[in-house]
């Protein structure tokens, strides 16, 4: 009997860790999440200060445009510069207070800024589908780029957001990656 109870216990404890190990938000990501929901539709380990940048290719003018964004401590998405070559819908016409308007290789820059989003919401491209996602700079480089279309649908929307994510969630998501491998 008391063998019985020790087994049924043993069993006990090995179920909560598993669930535990399977369920419990572990580890840090940039996340594409289909919108409001919690459907991991793929992700990104990352950390806090990490940054990265979505580039799209502008509908109207047909040029790049580069938002840059840093993960804060609070888990917030900091934006901290956007770069475009042509004024017009949908772009900035100039800096707000405290930030920094430059005109460099032909391209706008706004520098300093500071934009915090809880989450940001994207479509991916769907006639003009050139979106990226870059992370990792190291000395004028990258490490990673990945075209949106390589893991998202084309037109679909997504909310992307800066979160733990737990063993399940990782399993049933894509990893991003830049090698060509899925």
């Amino acid at each position: 009997m008391l063998k019985s109870l020790k087994t049924k216990v043993s069993l006990g404890i090995i179920l909560v860790l598993l669930l535990t190990l399977l369920f419990v938000p572990y580890r840090t990501a940039l996340v594409f999440y289909m919108p409001n929901t919690s459907k991991v539709v793929a992700y990104l380990p990352m950390d806090v200060t990490d940054r990265f940048q979505v580039i799209f290719t502008h509908s109207i003018h047909l040029s790049d445009v580069v938002e840059k964004y840093e993960i804060q401590n609070d888990f917030s998405i900091k934006q901290y510069e956007i770069i475009f070559e042509e004024f017009g819908i949908g772009m900035p016409s100039g800096a707000n207070e405290g930030e920094t308007f430059l005109h460099e290789d032909g391209k706008y820059h706004i520098k300093d800024m500071n934009l915090l989003f809880p989450s940001i919401n994207i479509r991916n491209g769907k006639v003009v589908s050139e979106h990226r996602l870059v992370w990792g700079e190291h000395a004028g480089g990258a490490e990673g780029l990945v075209y949106f279309n390589d893991y998202l649908e084309p037109g679909a929307r997504y909310t992307l957001k800066f979160d733990r994510i737990s063993l399940w969630q990782s399993v049933r998501g894509v990893k991003i990656s830049d090698e060509k491998e899925k």
